[in-house]
């Protein structure tokens, strides 16, 4: 029976899966919807595959003429039956794992131009397309005039299920993965428009100075963008990632607009690919290309896609940063969430090579919430068999995927609808999330001591010309420190150190409703993971925001060097300070640093590496390069601020890192004392509630104390006093290794309640 009301992606914390009803027999339809309920979730997702739904002659099939599963509006229906919400996702890209990635065949076969030549000219190699080709608009229409109307009879305005539609699917993803970059005639010549106008007078010459090729030249110019000079890289990478982002928001917005026509009138979605390897440091990427598609557009909600396995320590920063960073993008009041939360053993090849733990979804899930993200899709929830195209194509399997038969075999519900060994775990944490669903939607994480600094240019490497050294070490330098800084110990040294740090985009003027760097409250550190390579502009604002009393950290290599390679050291003159070559640590070569004093609580240690710094006399110098002595790790004030410079790859020995913060100020709202280190997030709702998240990432279990301004946090009747104050008796959690809880705090009390005790729960509060 269909709720009284659906749960809002704007208003509500929304737990869906997803479940492919083309890759299921009509008869399990239900028997999958059930599997969704038990598990606790509220909603459902999924993709509407033009490819699936196309027809032998290059029609559609929607209402299951051809095959009873193709009957959308059935599906959507029978989840409106059973309470669940849906959120759909029609393309026209979908990917997963279909080919052409979802797109018809009669698309490619009809119209090959819509695939751009990339470096060299070579054709891509996976399903590129130039997205605002006429060609391609044109199809995408005839394919979302079809579809659209089925989706909006059920949105929820309409007493359906539709809760959300998403907007295509990871644009800009495949030609990042594939090194593609759209260098189409068309696309090349609107990039030559777009120098010569951002030029002024004198653009085609100072354009042909850098290219060697004026855009009035068709012919030349193609030829110098397709395969640039050794000189001009460093150029064409931001000039071409600067394009793309703009077409890319172009594109979004006239899908959105194609949306609206139809009368939709939900949340529209955007999700945001990144995570490579099985982490998600280089998440951050997606959001690089894709932020400005919501930019301004309050009614598109942006959602990561996170495929990173277990959360371990290792993987623990890349996952807070992009939590952080996407935040960041948005404006006030924006939600942000997963569409693609990857849950399941991670088996994708077949082949036992990877088996994901079943605290590995619940860990995640926990984290994502705790950072305040308000809508999560598992994905996959259920597996499937792929159907056979309409004809053969005699491609191999003649089927819809690339994938064989059987589909989602790495799912908590198999193809074959057997549900895996995790099941009670997940279940046991999506009904904890969901039981507490209102409070956990209303705490918002505390104000931070610290503030992570997001650079998107950071993360404009999508695309590199082959061969070329000079980008490919310019890249490596940005790949090496960017985001969570050299090994990412900065972000695991903030959240292991419990400062739980949010982000600003520092590139961000304000007109986005991003937060920006002018938004900082005072007294707040701003944390910046340093490159060699950073933006005049951002540089100058960093240096005016110090001046004014900001207190900044950097970690990495001091910023020297501006996007082109140029030398550019804004920030370091402000400061008064001047920086020698990194020295890196080789099999024979062995840097290392010596703290200065017993300030800084670490024995000499050796580093990845060493910048020796010149400073002013005023500067307080923290710690040395061993052996010359000079200063590598340095206070320096700035007019009514101070910087902190630790131009070493330090390790991330927590103590030492809270001494670093102390210096600046900052202190954790929350304070832990472990036997582990352990993940603390606060947060607090409007009514003054608080809810304390605890997680334990490590292998080893954990005895966790906890205190808030000097006064423990204990468990109500643990003792004298008990949450009246520091004569109470501290209460003590038990953490098992891998594994997460929260306390429950009522308004203006140190009495905490144990809400959820981990999956299996084996945590305790004494």
């Amino acid at each position: 029976m269909a709720p009284e009301r659906f749960p809002s992606l704007t208003d509500d914390l929304v737990l869906a899966g997803e479940v492919h009803y083309f890759r299921l027999d009509r008869a399990d339809w239900a028997d999958r919807l059930d599997d969704a309920l038990d598990l606790g979730l509220t909603a459902v997702a999924t993709y509407v595959p033009w490819l699936v739904h196309e027809t032998a002659d290059g029609g559609v099939d929607l209402t299951g003429r051809t095959r009873p599963e193709l009957d959308v509006g059935a599906f959507l229906d029978l989840c409106a039956e059973r309470g669940l919400a849906v959120v759909a996702r029609p393309g026209p890209f979908v990917m997963a794992e279909l080919k052409h990635e979802g797109l018809g065949q009669r698309l490619l076969r009809e119209h090959p131009e819509v695939v751009p030549p990339g470096w060299d000219g070579a054709e891509p190699g996976a399903t590129v397309v130039d997205y605002l080709h006429p060609a391609y608009l044109a199809a995408c229409g005839d394919w979302l005039d079809a579809v659209l109307p089925v989706l909006a009879a059920r949105t929820v305005d309409r007493g359906g299920p539709v809760v959300a539609v998403q907007l295509d699917n990871e644009v800009g993803m495949l030609p990042w993965v594939t090194n593609s970059p759209d260098l189409s005639d068309a696309t090349v010549a609107d990039l030559g428009r777009r120098l010569v106008a951002e030029a002024g007078a004198g653009g085609p010459e100072a354009l042909r100075a850098r290219y060697g090729a004026d855009p009035r030249d068709p012919a030349a110019w193609a030829a110098a963008v397709r395969s640039p000079a050794e000189g001009a890289v460093l150029a064409l990478r931001g000039d071409l990632g600067r394009q793309a982002r703009d077409r890319y928001a172009e594109y979004v917005g006239l899908l959105r607009d194609r949306v609206r026509a139809a009368g939709i009138d939900v949340p529209l979605l955007v999700n945001v690919h990144g995570c490579w390897g099985g982490e998600a440091r280089h998440f951050p990427l997606g959001l690089a290309q894709l932020h400005r598609t919501w930019a301004g557009r309050p009614d598109v909600l942006p959602g990561a896609d996170y495929y990173l396995g277990d959360l371990t320590l290792a993987k623990l920063p890349g996952l807070w940063a992009s939590n952080a960073f996407l935040a960041a993008t948005v404006a006030p009041g924006q939600p942000t969430g997963t569409l693609e939360f990857e849950v399941g053993t991670g088996d994708y090849g077949e082949a036992l090579d990877v088996a994901c733990g079943p605290e590995a979804a619940p860990l995640k899930l926990q984290l994502c919430v705790a950072q305040g993200q308000t809508f999560v899709n598992y994905y996959l929830l259920t597996g499937g068999r792929n159907p056979l195209l309409p004809a053969p194509v005699g491609d191999g399997n003649d089927r819809v995927a690339s994938t064989g038969e059987r589909h989602g075999f790495a799912a908590p519900v198999d193809p074959e609808g057997r549900r895996a060994p995790g099941w009670g775990a997940l279940r046991g944490a999506t009904r904890a999330v969901a039981d507490a669903a209102a409070l956990l939607r209303a705490a918002r994480p505390e104000p931070a001591p610290v503030t992570l600094g997001f650079v998107p240019d950071h993360y404009m490497t999508e695309y590199r010309y082959p061969g070329s050294a000079r980008e490919a070490a310019h890249v490596a330098d940005l790949e090496r420190s960017r985001g969570s800084g050299p090994r990412e110990v900065l972000t695991r040294a903030l959240v292991l150190g419990g400062f739980a740090p949010d982000a600003v985009d520092l590139q961000a003027d304000g007109s986005s409703g991003a937060r920006t760097l002018a938004g900082l409250p005072a007294g707040r550190v701003l944390a910046l993971g340093s490159t060699p390579v950073l933006d005049p502009g951002v540089q100058a604002r960093l240096a005016d925001w110090v001046r004014a009393g900001g207190r900044l950290l950097l970690h990495g290599p001091v910023p020297t060097l501006d996007p082109l390679g140029e030398p550019c050291t804004v920030l370091l003159d402000a400061l008064g300070v001047t920086a020698g070559g990194r020295v890196g640590s080789t099999a024979t070569r062995f840097p290392s640093v010596t703290p200065a004093d017993d300030r800084l609580p670490l024995a000499e240690v050796r580093a990845g590496f060493v910048q020796p710094l010149t400073v002013p006399p005023e500067a307080d110098v923290l710690a040395r390069v061993t052996g010359s002595g000079a200063p590598c790790v340095v206070g320096v004030p700035c007019g009514a601020g101070e910087a902190l410079l630790v131009a070493a790859d330090l390790p991330c020995a927590l103590p030492a890192w809270a001494a670093l913060l102390g210096a600046l100020g900052a202190e954790p709202v929350v304070v832990a004392t472990s036997t582990v280190p352990v993940v603390v997030v606060p947060t607090a709702a409007p009514d003054g509630t608080r809810v304390v998240h605890v997680l334990n990432v490590s292998p080893w279990p954990a005895e966790v104390a906890l205190a808030r301004g000097g006064v423990p946090l204990v468990g109500p009747g643990s003792g004298p006093g008990a949450g009246s104050g520091p004569g109470g008796v501290p209460g003590v959690l038990g953490l098992p290794a891998r594994s997460g809880a929260w306390l429950v705090q009522p308004p203006g009390s140190h009495a905490a309640t144990l809400g959820y005790a981990g999956a299996e729960g084996a945590a305790r509060w004494a």
